[in-house]
């Protein structure tokens, strides 16, 4: 008698599942428009920040490239104060 209750039991559930199936069907549906709708604007909104890094550092490069060449130019012909670690073989 248990396994005739159990059998019933999902064929009464199968029936409410596919009863229920275009609802969530469409359900899914928008679920999948919302999140390709937030990853495109994710996707605009990193690259406008990209674009913003960007700008700002071709703006601020007359500041930076030359003290750069300067701490290259240092870190060039300064001579080394530290003993090079021994070489073991």
């Amino acid at each position: 008698m248990k396994t005739f209750l159990k059998i019933l039991l999902v064929a009464a559930l199968l029936l409410v599942a596919i009863k229920l199936s275009p609802v969530l069907f469409i359900a899914v549906l928008a679920g999948l428009v919302v999140a390709a709708v937030l990853g495109a604007v994710g996707i605009t909104l990193a690259v406008a920040l990209l674009a913003v890094v960007l700008a700002l550092a071709v703006a601020l490069s007359p500041i930076w490239v030359p003290v750069l060449v300067v701490l290259g130019l240092v870190s060039l012909f300064r001579k080394s104060e530290r003993t090079p670690p021994p070489v073991t073989a």
